[in-house]
């Protein structure tokens, strides 16, 4: 597991994009896994900037998302602050500023009339298309990926989950306050991908900023494996794994000079990957 510590968001953001560019580059027909969130944003617009300066090219690349509140869907005649859908957020903040063909982006579709027949289908999908080879992650306060509450199982697949108060609480501050929407109005249930179809992915690429999250990335990266801490479970992959934090997230970590460290040395002796 390679932890990089960048000075603040927008360096963390950059870092990440780079990542995420060297696959598109190396394997044009790539299958990268998104997310959603604040924690992304910087990510996607510097993307979005390779592709209209250098020509970052992603018209082979299929995506797949991790997760979409059920009972909501995407409807681009709707001004933005109508709609708080993920999907909406994709388009807005990376689909529609780079070359990917429509029929090559899956986002679960939150209005789906059978949630259970849908899930199978969406990691069928998946399988189809050869697996994810770059998986990109945030965190939830609360440890979890996509919406992977505590408790979830580590084996979990794609599945309607229900949304604890604490991921309620803070996608409400995020979104639905900014959009003047009653927090009654919030949707209680998503489609999400599960830990044990995340997992499956070849690569993993997480990304974390902020002093707030600084506790659980630590309870993440270097305490016990366990399901009331979903993204514990990056301990479990044995692909190629990337945490990029900036220097608030990652100030709880134990072992934060020793991480320091380490790539300090890789980029002396020329294995830093950037």
């Amino acid at each position: 597991m390679d932890i990089i510590i960048k000075e603040n968001y927008e360096q963390m953001g950059k870092y990440a994009a780079k990542i995420i560019a060297s696959y598109v580059k190396s394997k044009p027909n790539c299958v990268l896994g998104l997310a959603t969130g604040g924690t992304p944003i910087s990510t996607y617009r510097e993307l979005v900037r390779m592709h209209r300066e250098e020509g970052l090219d992603f018209s082979q690349v299929k995506t797949f998302n991790l997760d979409e509140y059920l009972g909501i869907g995407i409807d681009l005649n709707k001004p933005y602050d109508m709609d708080q859908s993920y999907a909406r957020f994709m388009h807005e903040e990376l689909l529609n500023h780079i070359n990917i063909k429509k029929e090559n982006v899956y986002i679960p579709d939150g209005l789906t009339k059978d949630p259970e027949k849908y899930c199978q289908w969406y990691e069928e999908e998946i399988k189809k298309a050869g697996g994810i080879d770059l998986q990109l992650l945030g965190l939830g306060c609360d440890g979890h990926w996509g919406f992977n509450e505590p408790g979830s199982s580590l084996a979990s697949r794609t599945r309607v989950q229900v949304l604890t108060k604490q991921t309620l609480d803070d996608n409400y501050e995020a979104f639905y306050k900014k959009a003047n929407i009653e927090r009654s109005q919030m949707p209680h249930f998503a489609i999400t991908m599960g830990i044990g179809t995340i997992l499956e992915a070849k690569n993993i690429l997480m990304i974390v900023n902020g002093a707030k999250k600084a506790d659980v990335v630590a309870k993440c990266l270097e305490g016990p494996v366990t399901s009331q801490i979903t993204a514990s479970a990056i301990q479990l992959h044995s692909g190629n794994i990337t945490v990029v934090l900036d220097e608030e997230a990652a100030s709880k970590l134990q072992n934060l000079e020793h991480y320091k460290y380490v790539e300090s040395l890789k980029k002396e002796h020329g294995f830093s990957k950037f």
